[in-house]
Protein backbone atom coordinates (compact mmCIF):
# COMPACT_ATOMS: atom_id res chain seq x y z
CA UNK A 1 0.00 0.00 0.00
CA UNK A 2 3.00 2.08 0.27
CA UNK A 3 2.86 3.15 -3.22
CA UNK A 4 -1.04 3.43 -3.47
CA UNK A 5 -2.40 7.66 -3.23
CA UNK A 6 -4.85 8.49 -0.20
CA UNK A 7 -7.98 8.10 -3.00
CA UNK A 8 -6.54 4.77 -4.06
CA UNK A 9 -6.04 3.81 -0.22
CA UNK A 10 -9.71 4.45 0.57
CA UNK A 11 -11.36 2.55 -2.52
CA UNK A 12 -8.97 -0.99 -1.80
CA UNK A 13 -9.94 -0.62 1.71
CA UNK A 14 -13.89 -0.34 1.31
CA UNK A 15 -13.24 -2.93 -1.65
CA UNK A 16 -11.68 -5.04 0.81
CA UNK A 17 -14.43 -4.61 3.49
CA UNK A 18 -17.70 -4.91 1.34
CA UNK A 19 -16.07 -8.20 0.56
CA UNK A 20 -15.46 -9.20 3.95
CA UNK A 21 -18.72 -8.31 6.03
CA UNK A 22 -21.62 -11.09 5.26
CA UNK A 23 -23.84 -9.79 2.00
CA UNK A 24 -26.55 -10.59 4.27
CA UNK A 25 -25.92 -7.89 6.80
CA UNK A 26 -25.16 -5.22 4.21
CA UNK A 27 -28.40 -5.86 2.59
CA UNK A 28 -30.21 -5.69 6.10
CA UNK A 29 -27.78 -2.20 7.15
CA UNK A 30 -28.96 -0.71 3.88
CA UNK A 31 -32.48 -1.69 3.65
CA UNK A 32 -33.29 -0.45 6.99
CA UNK A 33 -31.91 2.83 6.21
CA UNK A 34 -33.75 3.26 3.09
CA UNK A 35 -36.79 1.97 4.97
CA UNK A 36 -35.98 4.15 7.84
CA UNK A 37 -36.07 7.42 6.02
CA UNK A 38 -38.71 6.38 3.96
CA UNK A 39 -41.30 5.50 6.42
CA UNK A 40 -40.54 8.51 8.85
CA UNK A 41 -42.94 10.21 6.99
CA UNK A 42 -45.75 8.25 8.84
CA UNK A 43 -46.29 8.91 12.24
CA UNK A 44 -46.98 6.21 14.50
CA UNK A 45 -48.58 8.70 17.18
CA UNK A 46 -48.97 11.82 18.13
CA UNK A 47 -50.04 13.19 22.00
CA UNK A 48 -49.29 16.43 22.74
CA UNK A 49 -45.67 17.03 22.86
CA UNK A 50 -44.73 13.32 22.44
CA UNK A 51 -44.84 11.70 19.15
CA UNK A 52 -43.05 8.48 16.96
CA UNK A 53 -43.03 7.90 13.36
CA UNK A 54 -42.61 4.24 12.00
CA UNK A 55 -38.91 4.72 10.78
CA UNK A 56 -38.56 3.79 14.39
CA UNK A 57 -39.22 -0.01 13.45
CA UNK A 58 -36.39 0.13 11.10
CA UNK A 59 -33.77 2.01 12.69
CA UNK A 60 -32.82 -0.40 15.58
CA UNK A 61 -31.81 -2.82 12.50
CA UNK A 62 -29.38 -0.18 11.37
CA UNK A 63 -27.91 0.08 15.10
CA UNK A 64 -27.59 -3.53 15.47
CA UNK A 65 -25.79 -3.97 12.41
CA UNK A 66 -23.88 -1.40 13.36
CA UNK A 67 -22.86 -2.80 16.79
CA UNK A 68 -22.12 -5.93 15.58
CA UNK A 69 -19.76 -4.64 12.89
CA UNK A 70 -18.24 -2.52 15.33
CA UNK A 71 -17.49 -5.52 17.38
CA UNK A 72 -15.75 -6.95 14.70
CA UNK A 73 -13.68 -5.18 12.44
CA UNK A 74 -13.50 -1.84 14.71
CA UNK A 75 -15.53 1.89 14.87
CA UNK A 76 -14.50 3.10 11.63
CA UNK A 77 -15.37 0.26 9.54
CA UNK A 78 -19.10 0.73 10.84
CA UNK A 79 -18.77 4.79 9.80
CA UNK A 80 -17.03 3.90 6.78
CA UNK A 81 -20.17 1.07 6.28
CA UNK A 82 -22.76 3.73 6.98
CA UNK A 83 -21.08 6.36 4.45
CA UNK A 84 -21.44 3.78 1.76
CA UNK A 85 -25.14 3.14 2.91
CA UNK A 86 -25.52 7.18 3.18
CA UNK A 87 -25.01 6.97 -0.33
CA UNK A 88 -27.22 4.31 -1.78
CA UNK A 89 -29.75 6.20 0.22
CA UNK A 90 -29.47 9.54 -1.24
CA UNK A 91 -29.35 7.48 -4.42
CA UNK A 92 -32.27 6.11 -4.16
CA UNK A 93 -34.23 9.21 -2.61
CA UNK A 94 -32.73 11.32 -5.97
CA UNK A 95 -34.34 8.68 -8.08
CA UNK A 96 -37.74 8.93 -6.20
CA UNK A 97 -37.66 12.20 -6.55
CA UNK A 98 -37.44 11.64 -10.38
CA UNK A 99 -40.02 9.64 -10.57
CA UNK A 100 -42.21 11.29 -8.62
CA UNK A 101 -42.07 14.31 -11.19
CA UNK A 102 -43.33 11.80 -14.01
CA UNK A 103 -46.86 12.45 -15.23
CA UNK A 104 -47.81 8.74 -14.62
CA UNK A 105 -50.62 7.94 -12.00
CA UNK A 106 -50.04 5.50 -9.08
CA UNK A 107 -52.56 2.34 -8.95
CA UNK A 108 -53.84 3.34 -6.03
CA UNK A 109 -55.80 6.27 -7.80
CA UNK A 110 -57.22 4.40 -10.39
CA UNK A 111 -60.08 3.07 -7.41
CA UNK A 112 -61.04 6.09 -6.54
CA UNK A 113 -63.07 9.33 -8.59
CA UNK A 114 -61.01 11.48 -10.32
CA UNK A 115 -60.60 14.17 -8.00
CA UNK A 116 -59.89 12.37 -5.09
CA UNK A 117 -56.99 10.70 -7.33
CA UNK A 118 -55.41 13.85 -8.07
CA UNK A 119 -55.32 14.23 -4.24
CA UNK A 120 -53.55 10.69 -3.71
CA UNK A 121 -51.49 10.85 -6.67
CA UNK A 122 -50.35 14.27 -5.25
CA UNK A 123 -49.90 13.13 -2.17
CA UNK A 124 -47.66 9.94 -2.88
CA UNK A 125 -45.54 12.21 -5.33
CA UNK A 126 -44.86 14.57 -2.34
CA UNK A 127 -43.75 11.50 0.40
CA UNK A 128 -42.03 9.68 -2.05
CA UNK A 129 -40.37 12.70 -3.85
CA UNK A 130 -39.72 14.12 -0.19
CA UNK A 131 -38.92 17.51 0.43
CA UNK A 132 -34.98 18.89 -0.09
CA UNK A 133 -34.89 19.95 4.11
CA UNK A 134 -36.28 16.43 4.91
CA UNK A 135 -33.86 14.43 2.89
CA UNK A 136 -30.90 17.12 4.39
CA UNK A 137 -32.16 16.74 8.00
CA UNK A 138 -31.91 13.26 7.69
CA UNK A 139 -28.54 12.66 5.93
CA UNK A 140 -27.17 14.53 8.80
CA UNK A 141 -29.09 12.91 11.90
CA UNK A 142 -27.95 9.56 10.64
CA UNK A 143 -24.24 10.09 9.54
CA UNK A 144 -23.81 12.26 12.89
CA UNK A 145 -25.53 9.54 14.88
CA UNK A 146 -23.47 6.42 13.45
CA UNK A 147 -20.22 8.39 13.86
CA UNK A 148 -21.51 8.42 17.85
CA UNK A 149 -22.72 5.30 17.84
CA UNK A 150 -18.94 3.99 16.79
CA UNK A 151 -17.35 6.32 19.62
CA UNK A 152 -19.49 5.21 22.26
CA UNK A 153 -19.73 1.49 21.36
CA UNK A 154 -15.79 1.53 21.20
CA UNK A 155 -15.29 4.25 24.38
CA UNK A 156 -17.74 1.70 26.34
CA UNK A 157 -15.75 -1.32 25.12
CA UNK A 158 -12.76 -0.11 26.24
CA UNK A 159 -13.67 1.07 29.96
CA UNK A 160 -15.15 -2.61 30.44
CA UNK A 161 -13.05 -5.06 29.27
CA UNK A 162 -10.90 -5.20 32.09
CA UNK A 163 -14.17 -5.93 34.08
CA UNK A 164 -16.15 -7.99 31.81
CA UNK A 165 -14.56 -10.74 29.36
CA UNK A 166 -14.04 -9.26 25.75
CA UNK A 167 -16.30 -12.15 24.33
CA UNK A 168 -18.78 -12.05 26.62
CA UNK A 169 -22.49 -11.39 25.81
CA UNK A 170 -22.48 -8.82 28.74
CA UNK A 171 -20.08 -6.95 27.52
CA UNK A 172 -21.54 -6.85 23.85
CA UNK A 173 -24.96 -6.19 25.59
CA UNK A 174 -23.47 -2.92 27.72
CA UNK A 175 -21.93 -1.39 24.67
CA UNK A 176 -24.43 -1.76 22.28
CA UNK A 177 -27.28 -0.52 25.02
CA UNK A 178 -25.37 2.85 25.90
CA UNK A 179 -24.29 3.30 22.18
CA UNK A 180 -27.29 2.46 20.82
CA UNK A 181 -29.67 4.66 23.42
CA UNK A 182 -27.14 7.91 22.97
CA UNK A 183 -26.83 7.47 19.43
CA UNK A 184 -30.41 7.59 18.64
CA UNK A 185 -31.30 9.97 20.65
CA UNK A 186 -28.71 12.41 18.97
CA UNK A 187 -30.05 11.16 16.06
CA UNK A 188 -34.05 12.30 16.73
CA UNK A 189 -32.60 15.23 18.33
CA UNK A 190 -30.51 16.70 15.51
CA UNK A 191 -33.65 15.92 12.74
CA UNK A 192 -36.40 17.46 15.42
CA UNK A 193 -33.87 20.40 15.49
CA UNK A 194 -32.92 20.64 11.40
CA UNK A 195 -36.13 19.78 10.38
CA UNK A 196 -39.04 19.99 12.94
CA UNK A 197 -37.65 23.20 14.92
CA UNK A 198 -36.97 25.12 11.66
CA UNK A 199 -40.15 24.14 9.27
CA UNK A 200 -43.02 23.07 11.71
CA UNK A 201 -42.28 25.47 14.46
CA UNK A 202 -41.87 22.53 17.01
CA UNK A 203 -41.50 23.46 20.91
CA UNK A 204 -37.95 22.70 22.91
CA UNK A 205 -40.10 20.27 25.09
CA UNK A 206 -41.57 18.32 22.22
CA UNK A 207 -37.71 17.97 20.11
CA UNK A 208 -36.75 16.86 23.98
CA UNK A 209 -39.46 14.68 24.75
CA UNK A 210 -40.16 13.08 21.08
CA UNK A 211 -35.98 12.42 20.86
CA UNK A 212 -36.33 10.38 24.20
CA UNK A 213 -39.25 8.71 23.49
CA UNK A 214 -37.70 7.84 19.84
CA UNK A 215 -34.04 6.74 21.90
CA UNK A 216 -35.79 4.67 24.23
CA UNK A 217 -38.37 2.75 22.36
CA UNK A 218 -35.42 2.00 20.00
CA UNK A 219 -33.07 1.09 23.14
CA UNK A 220 -35.88 -1.60 23.91
CA UNK A 221 -36.13 -3.06 20.58
CA UNK A 222 -32.25 -3.48 20.77
CA UNK A 223 -32.62 -5.17 23.82
CA UNK A 224 -35.22 -7.64 22.31
CA UNK A 225 -32.91 -8.68 19.81
CA UNK A 226 -29.17 -8.18 21.18
CA UNK A 227 -29.26 -11.83 21.66
CA UNK A 228 -29.62 -12.63 17.84
CA UNK A 229 -26.77 -10.00 17.38
CA UNK A 230 -24.86 -11.38 19.51
CA UNK A 231 -24.78 -15.36 18.19
CA UNK A 232 -24.39 -13.70 14.65
CA UNK A 233 -20.79 -12.01 16.06
CA UNK A 234 -20.08 -15.64 17.80
CA UNK A 235 -20.33 -16.90 14.55
CA UNK A 236 -18.27 -15.00 12.79
CA UNK A 237 -15.69 -15.42 14.99
CA UNK A 238 -15.79 -18.98 15.34
CA UNK A 239 -15.67 -19.60 11.46
CA UNK A 240 -12.97 -16.36 10.89
CA UNK A 241 -15.71 -14.48 9.18
CA UNK A 242 -13.64 -10.99 7.85
CA UNK A 243 -10.06 -12.03 8.62
CA UNK A 244 -9.17 -10.83 5.66
CA UNK A 245 -9.93 -7.10 6.51
CA UNK A 246 -9.30 -7.23 9.73
CA UNK A 247 -5.67 -8.53 8.67
CA UNK A 248 -5.57 -5.49 6.20
CA UNK A 249 -6.04 -3.02 8.92
CA UNK A 250 -3.07 -4.91 10.80
CA UNK A 251 -0.88 -4.61 8.06
CA UNK A 252 -1.99 -1.03 7.07
CA UNK A 253 -1.39 0.02 10.63
CA UNK A 254 2.48 -1.53 10.77
CA UNK A 255 3.29 -0.11 7.54
CA UNK A 256 2.18 3.31 8.67
CA UNK A 257 4.09 3.44 12.03
CA UNK A 258 6.95 2.20 9.88
CA UNK A 259 6.65 5.22 7.91
CA UNK A 260 6.17 3.33 4.81
CA UNK A 261 2.51 4.56 4.04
Amino acid sequence: MKNQSFFQRIVTDYKILLRNIPSSTILFFVLSVVCANLMANKELFNYKYLALDCGFVFSWVMFLCLDIICKRWGAKASVKISIFALFVNLFVTFSFFLLSKTSGLWGESYNLSQEEALLVNHALNKTFGGSWFVVLGSALAFLSSSVANAFFNFFVGKLITKKLSENSFSNFALRSYISTFLAQFIDNLIFALIVSKTFFDWTWEQIFFCSLLGATCELICEICFSGIGYKILQNWEKENVGNEYINFRKKYKNDKNDGEV
